[in-house]
């Protein structure tokens, strides 16, 4: 009797000093069971949807974006990229107020250190409208694979690092590729000359002169864009909705200003812009373009991660054929036989590219040229969109 009411007192004590600490005991906790895991078949985990997604919206940007260029009377390029910036940015604030996606609130000195980056941005994307406007989709596709090599280069001036023998390789069949389709674009506008005026054919010839100038600008701007933003980023530590916010936002007033500074808002100019046949199909395809920023942006990661990176940068090459085709479908671009090769070089460049990238990755990364790293996910869409 006594041990037991010994072992009533040391339990009563135990129970009292628990209460006073504010720890009430209970008796323990029934082991937990084991939960049974569903195997997931989600649509997200598939890995052949990412993919067919990334090169939807890929297409569907560049096709949307010609089809507003390809008017002979619109004329408010600045405008279309407003246009663009503000439907991105209030399609991510939407997204952010309903818990779907999150980035970093706006700060003022972030803002400071990230505008020159839009400054590139706006010379990246309005040089980009402009060769689009004047080059069918295959050639300005094409001509963008240029940029790769301006970036690769870059990358060893300003990063160090060094170019494997296969990527020199994927850059002469670039370079090649380009010359192929310069030459079937002015042998074309050549063989229009024996069939019509000499006025329409000077007019054609001096129109892809336009394009080409602009093109070389495109490239230019777009390595400068691409190598500035890897070295702020590295500064900023920006994730890819981050980048796309401050991007957008920042752009916005100045592509407004320079609306209204340089661009007809007279009545009869905005009425050649937007007629009324076609004025819903315009402002739609403006506002559709807009949103594939985010369309694609979403798609691209979704594919890395469902995937691989390497994937990606596969998926990222093959995707230059179906788009360089989609301008032989949609629009009026000559199918010739220089025209057909110059896509298929282009084609062989990019693939071969990939594989160097592949083959880098895979090995030690000191005295490797990173040029599979040079951009986010979002960046790298956004590039290959409108912009390619």
């Amino acid at each position: 009797m006594a041990e037991e009411e010994k072992k009533r007192f040391l339990e009563g004590s135990e129970m009292e000093l628990g209460e006073k600490q504010g720890k009430g005991f209970s008796s323990p906790p029934p082991p937990s069971m084991p939960r049974h895991t569903h195997p997931d078949h989600s649509w997200q985990n598939n890995p052949v949807l990412p993919v067919i997604s990334y090169c939807a919206s890929s297409i569907l940007m560049t096709v949307a974006n010609k089809y507003i260029l390809s008017f002979p009377d619109y004329n408010l390029n600045f405008l279309l990229l407003a246009v663009q910036s503000i439907v991105c940015v209030l399609a991510i604030s939407s997204c952010k107020s309903m818990g779907l996606i999150t980035y970093r609130n706006f700060k003022t000195d972030e803002a400071k250190k990230w505008f020159p980056i839009s400054l590139l941005l706006i010379g990246m994307i309005y040089t980009s409208t402009k060769a689009l406007r004047y080059l069918s989709i295959p050639v300005y596709t094409i001509f963008k694979n240029l940029t790769i090599i301006l970036i690769a280069y870059g990358e060893v001036l300003w990063f160090g690092g060094s170019v494997s023998p296969i990527a020199l390789f994927s850059f002469g069949l670039m370079v090649l590729s380009s010359v192929i389709a310069a030459w079937a674009d002015i042998a074309h506008a050549l063989q229009a000359h024996s069939s019509s005026t000499s006025a329409a054919a000077t007019e054609q010839l001096a129109t892809l002169n336009a394009g080409y100038v602009w093109m070389l600008v495109n490239c230019l701007s777009t390595a400068a864009y691409v190598l500035g933003m890897r070295k702020r980023i590295k500064l900023t530590n920006f994730k890819d909705f981050d980048t796309m916010f401050y991007n957008n936002l920042l752009t916005i007033p100045i592509l407004v200003i320079a609306s209204l500074l340089a661009e007809d808002w007279s009545g009869a100019n905005l009425a050649k812009n937007f007629p009324p046949s076609t004025r819903n199909g315009i402002i739609g395809a403006m506002i559709f373009t807009g949103l594939s920023s985010i369309f694609i942006s979403y798609t691209s990661a979704w594919c890395v991660r469902a995937t691989s990176s390497t994937t990606y940068s596969m998926v990222g090459a093959l995707n230059k054929l179906p788009i360089a085709v989609s301008g032989l479908i949609f629009f009026d671009a000559p199918v010739t036989l220089p025209s057909v090769t110059a896509i298929f070089v282009g084609f062989v460049s990019g693939i071969v590219y990939a594989l160097a990238k592949v083959r880098e990755s895979s090995k030690p990364k000191t005295g490797i040229l990173p040029t599979s790293n040079t951009m986010s996910a979002s960046s790298q869409s956004n590039r290959d969109s409108l912009k390619a």
